[in-house]
This record gives C-alpha cells, sequence and structure tokens, in this order.
C-alpha cells in the first residue's frame, strides 16, 4: 500500500509547540500562519508529560484544542508520537530505564532522549502512549501523517548497561548462530579474546586498550538495529488504528551525525523526511545542503520531505551564526532542487524558556517587524508558486557510493592515519562535481547501477563481496568506475584483505600496493600533472593498468598515483592520494568526460543548476550563491515560476537570489 502525504503542492510550516505559551496566543498564531503561507506544522512532540501527568492517567484535552484549531484554519496537522522525551514520573518508576555511558555512568532525566533503547520499560511504556494517541486521533480530519518519535539517535545512541548488553548478545546470536562463527568473524585469537559463553561478550566498554575492530562495528549495527525496532514497533501501532495515513520520522543526513544506517531505515518509512542544520564553520554551506539534499532523495528513491532546519542561528555550536542577506531563501530552495516536497523548520514561535530559547524560528523574538519574518512570508509565496514541482524527480547519470558500514569501520581507532574522515573524502569528491552542475545519486555498493554511466567510490574501506562484485561488475559492462584510495581494504568483517591492496578491487582497477605511506598533517606529495597530493600516498604497481600521473618526490618518485586500467567493456579508475581540489576537479572531469556524463546546465561561476524533472516538463533550479548578477541560457517558451514570467533565451539571477525556470522537456 502507497500511503501519501495529503497536502497540496509543497508543503509549508514547522514545529509547532502550543504547550509553551498561553492559549490566548494561539489565535494569534493562525493567523500569523495563515499569512505566512504555512500548510502543515508538527505537533505533539515533546508533550509527554502534559499528555500522561502519571502513568496510566492521561489528558488530551489540550491537543484535543490544538488539532481541532488547526482543522478550522486549514492547516494539516503532522502528528507526532512524544516518546522522545519521557517525563520524570517515568524514571523515578524505572531509573534501570536511564542509559549508561561507555566509562559505566548511569545519566541523569532532565533532558530528552535519555532512556535506554533497549529498556523493556520504555518500549512498554512508549507503546501505550502511542496506542493511546493513536486510537484517539485516528480518524481527526486534521492528522495527515504521524511523526514518530524526534532524531532517533541524536543523544542515545549508544548504552551500555546491562540491558543493553543482554540485547547485543541476543542480536549477535541472531547474526552468527554459534560462537564458533561469532569468534571466527571476530577474529579473537587476537590478545586471547576467544569467547566461550554468550554471557562473556560485553558491549565495547572502555577498556584500557584499543577495543576488538569487529567487535566495535558489530556494536555500532546492534545500536542502530536497536533504535529501528522501535521505530517499528511505533509504527505498527500507528499503522494498526489508522491504516492509510502515512508515517515518518525525521532523519540527520548532516555533518555530525553517524549514528544509523538509514539504508536499512529508509524502506521501513512511508515518506522518508530529514532535518538538516548547517554548520557555522563551514564556509560553503551550500555544498553540505545539496550533498544532504541528495542522500535524502536517493535514500527516498524519489521526493522527500525537510522536517527541520532553522531560519537563523541555531544554538548549540560553539559560536552560532546568524544567515546572511538571502540565505534563508536559497536554503530552503536548494532543499526543493534537490527533491524536497515540503520545508519545515524548527519551530514556528522562539521559545522564551527552555534549552532552544537562542535557536532562530519562523516568528522570532523580535515578533513580525523583523527580517527573518519578512523572508519567511516571502519564501511561503515562493513555494505556492512551486507547487507544480510537487512529485517530480532528479534524473542522474552518475553515483556516488555510500556506505554507513564503510563509514564506522574507517573511523575506528588503529587505522594508518587517524586524519581519514568519511564525510569529508566524500565531499572532496562531489564538490567538483555540484560545481560543473552534475547530476548525483547515492547509492548502497549492492544497488542496481544499470541507470548509471559513472560511478565514484570516494572512500569504500570496507565492503563486502557482493557489493565489491557488484561495482566491478558495472565497469565490466561499460561503465566507468572511479575508486579512492584506502577501498576495498576489508570485508564485511572488518578483515583485511590479503594479497596486496586495494583488496577487493585490485584486478578491476589493475593495481597492487604493496605498502600503505600516509602523510602527516601539512606534508605533501608533488605530482607530475603539476597538482599535489595530501593525506596519503601508495607504492602502487602496475597490473595492467596505465599510469595517468605519478609521485615525483619522496620515496615514491616515479610510482603511479593515479592509474587507469582497461575492465571488460569499461574502464577503472584509482586515485591512491587526496589531490589538491583544482587536480581533483581536472581529473573528475576527464573521468566524466570518458563516461559521457554531461552537466545539468552550463552556468556562471557561483550559480547552482539543478534540474528535477516532470511527466510535462523540467524545472530548471538556479541559485546564485555569487555576489555578481549572472545570466542562464534556458530553453524556448520557458517561465520563470517564481514570478509567473515568460523568459526568452536567457533568465537573469542576480547575486544571492534564485530563479525556477519551466522548459519544455529537453530531449
Amino acid at each position: 500500500m502507497t500511503r501519501a502525504l495529503n497536502v497540496p503542492g509543497i508543503a509549508y510550516g514547522g514545529d509547532y509547540n502550543p504547550e509553551q505559551w498561553p492559549e490566548e496566543v494561539w489565535a494569534e498564531d493562525m493567523r500569523l500562519m495563515a499569512e505566512a503561507g504555512v500548510t502543515m506544522v508538527s505537533v505533539n512532540i515533546f508533550s509527554w508529560a502534559l499528555l500522561e501527568p502519571s502513568e496510566g492517567t492521561y489528558d488530551f484535552s489540550r491537543l484535543d484544542r490544538v488539532l481541532d484549531l488547526l482543522h478550522a484554519h486549514g492547516i494539516a496537522a503532522d502528528l507526532a508520537t512524544p516518546t522522545a522525551a519521557p517525563p520524570a514520573w517515568f524514571f523515578v518508576a524505572h531509573p534501570d530505564a536511564l542509559p549508561v555511558d561507555g566509562d559505566g555512568r548511569r545519566l541523569s532525566y532532565g533532558s530528552r532522549q535519555t532512556f535506554c533503547p533497549s529498556s523493556p520499560a520504555y518500549r512498554e511504556a512508549a507503546l501505550r502512549m502511542v496506542g493511546e494517541l493513536a486510537r484517539r486521533y485516528a480518524d481527526h480530519p486534521a492528522v495527515v501523517m504521524w511523526h514518530v518519535h524526534n532524531e532517533y539517535g541524536c543523544h542515545n545512541a549508544e548504552c551500555f548497561c546491562d540491558t543493553s548488553a543482554e540485547a547485543f548478545r541476543a542480536w549477535l546470536q541472531d547474526r552468527y548462530a554459534s560462537l564458533d562463527a561469532l569468534n571466527n568473524a571476530w577474529g579473537t585469537t587476537f590478545w586471547s579474546q576467544w569467547y566461550y559463553d554468550w554471557d562473556q561478550i560485553l558491549p565495547p566498554r572502555a577498556t584500557g586498550a584499543v577495543p576488538n575492530p569487529t567487535h566495535r562495528l558489530d556494536w555500532r549495527r546492534f545500536c542502530s538495529d536497536a533504535l529501528l525496532s522501535l521505530y517499528e514497533a511505533e509504527r505498527d501501532v500507528l499503522r494498526e488504528a489508522a491504516p492509510d495515513t502515512p508515517a515518518t520520522t525525521n532523519f540527520m543526513v548532516m555533518y555530525n551525525f553517524d549514528a544509523l544506517d538509514y539504508w536499512r531505515w529508509a524502506p521501513e518509512l512511508d515518506i522518508v523526511s530529514n532535518d538538516h542544520y548547517l554548520q557555522s564553520a563551514d564556509p560553503e554551506s551550500e555544498i553540505d545542503i545539496a550533498l544532504s539534499g541528495d542522500l535524502v532523495r536517493s535514500l527516498a528513491g524519489g521526493p522527500w520531505l525537510l522536517m527541520e532546519h532553522s531560519t537563523g542561528a541555531v544554538n548549540w555550536q560553539p559560536v552560532n551564526r546568524a544567515k546572511t542577506a538571502g540565505e534563508l531563501r536559497r536554503n530552503a530552495l536548494a532543499h526543493v532542487a534537490r527533491g524536497a516536497d515540503g520545508i519545515a523548520y524548527f519551530q514556528w514561535r522562539a521559545a522564551k524558556a527552555g534549552a532552544e530559547q537562542w535557536h532562530s524560528a519562523m516568528l522570532p523574538h523580535a515578533g513580525t517587524d523583523s527580517q527573518i519574518w519578512r523572508d519567511v512570508v516571502q519564501l511561503g509565496a515562493d513555494l505556492r508558486a512551486l507547487a507544480e514541482v510537487r512529485g517530480s524527480t532528479t534524473p542522474a547519470e552518475v553515483a556516488v557510493v555510500w556506505d554507513w558500514n564503510a563509514r564506522w569501520a574507517m573511523e575506528l581507532p588503529s587505522q594508518p592515519s587517524g586524519e581519514l574522515h568519511y564525510q569529508d573524502l566524500v565531499r572532496d569528491w562531489y564538490e567538483p562535481l555540484w560545481r560543473a552542475g552534475v547530476a548525483v545519486d547515492f547509492v548502497r555498493p549492492d544497488a542496481d547501477l544499470s541507470p548509471y554511466r559513472l560511478v565514484l567510490a570516494p572512500s569504500l574501506y570496507l565492503v563486502d563481496d557482493e557489493g565489491a562484485a557488484n561495482l566491478t561488475a558495472f565497469a565490466e559492462r561499460g561503465g566507468t568506475l572511479a575508486v579512492g584510495f584506502h577501498s576495498g581494504m576489508v570485508d564485511a568483517n572488518c578483515h583485511v584483505r590479503l594479497g596486496g591492496y586495494p583488496g577487493a578491487f585490485r584486478e578491476a582497477l589493475g593495481v597492487r600496493t604493496d605498502e600503505l605511506f600516509p602523510l602527516l598533517p601539512g606534508q605533501t606529495v608533488a605530482l607530475s600533472d603539476g597538482g599535489t597530493g595530501t593525506l596519503w600516498s601508495e607504492r602502487v604497481r602496475l597490473e595492467g593498468a596505465e599510469a595517468v600521473t605519478s609521485y615525483t618526490t619522496g620515496p615514491l618518485a616515479g610510482v603511479p598515483a593515479v592509474t587507469r586500467n582497461a575492465h571488460g567493456t569499461g574502464s577503472a579508475w584509482y586515485l591512491s592520494t587526496r589531490p589538491d581540489p583544482a587536480t581533483l576537479a581536472d581529473l573528475l572531469d576527464r573521468v566524466r568526460a570518458e563516461a559521457g556524463v554531461t552537466a545539468v546546465r552550463t552556468a556562471p561561476a557561483g550559480v547552482e543548476a539543478v534540474l528535477r524533472r516532470g511527466p510535462e516538463a523540467d524545472y530548471l533550479f538556479l541559485i546564485n550563491h555569487g555576489t555578481a548578477d549572472a545570466t542562464v541560457p534556458v530553453a524556448p517558451g520557458a517561465v520563470e515560476l517564481l514570478t509567473g514570467k515568460p523568459v526568452g533565451d536567457t533568465v537573469a539571477v542576480p547575486a544571492g537570489e534564485v530563479a525556477v525556470v519551466r522548459e519544455p522537456h529537453r530531449r
């Protein structure tokens, strides 16, 4: 059954927390939401303590009034289960449900997500709360979607208590079936770690030396699955009461969160949604928006919802910068360009008390006489003008391999270099594609690659046999594959693939490395094309491949640095170092040209060009991040949707502004 969101056009709104305000404020909220063009709000996210003031005693009167008020004003409700913040009475009754950190400290309540994901008491109380909510509001006309929990794993991705240990052992028994299989998978003959009884296995708590890498990797897998099981349990209760109402939970596909394997989560959601916040220290945060949006669209397999972002500053970074002129609009429309069919903020009205009182909102502390409010109203008008874009897709000929298991494994301790950071390495390769206006999907290693001409694996330290075979077969069948250093090194159990590096990809790449030479911070190696490499280098030997670029300095002078191999009817490229940005961009341009991949549209520097394709027309998003006005060629008969005006052969995109052009399909 397909459960779709019943909100017309591009949904617009944010988290609405009326319980934080006197009831007389609610009427003003409704009036201002209409002015801003709000069509859907998320409610009840952190209201458990108000709905259930004591165990088994419920008071839904306030929520009844809120939902009735929203419906009376034509605003849809994304109704949340409030299970991310259990009330104080629950922890007084069940102190063992509080999480324990890796050092053995039991944490206290007084914040959010202060529960152990494996706690039976928490699960029982949460599902009881969800059941009451579902039965009461299953048929309420305001409710168009269930918002399950909130940001799973944001603060409690790991709990190291004895209850979690028991759950971890059960998960391991299901995965391995026997202790012999587990011991072999974990390589427990090393350091006398062999287990003779399941009860001897603990979570990877703080210990005196480096933990077993496979133990730690399986723990990350378990923690993701433990939270997923909570989501599924809540969703199933909601689905039983309201089988046609879609359910979602807000992912956190952003630079600083890696706790959950969203490839496993996404198929369990009726609608994929995401929260995204900018890193204040990132000078080009628009690239992170694009990368995140493309990854979420890929997880969803199509359009998705932006459930949270900020109108201005957040409150949880060392320095929380405000957004510059036009940035609110550019950020929001960049998410729409990357497939978002809904735009929402945390939160509607800025809080005057509590932990997030300095987090920006749609209605700021300054009220309606503020730039943020004027921008919020303008964005509402923009999204109304873009209603027809809803449901359109994003065609791409390039796939970038992204895998949470590979990320977790590569960032474990005792790597050849502690300077390896998965997201940075992927962004290195993504950025030149973004600048060139090349459409990108993200894929699992075992995904269907037939839609693509070019597949990039910037960082795939861990890859299982199926994924490796899938990627190399893509090249063998005529595709172009490019692989980054330290990829293919270990199997699914984090065991080194013997015989030389890069392990699983050695034959397809036509190279063999016998020793790694990671570089110190600030150290570089010169390349024969005039560029430089940082972070990493290898002693590469050609075994069928040709050298494209070689090292020219240091102990590896004359050794190939970048190679190309004819594999089957396709080709496989290998980059054994981290080239400087200009050199990497040139290399990827060359690889793209070989694969026959072109840009969405030629645009001036600083102008982001993104295409969404509908059944009747193309929608070209042009976002000018630069300081100079620009013009971009468009197809005859094009219309600029944000103004409603036809355009000629070009469309003007002033500095800091956005244009969205509807064009006839290009052949």
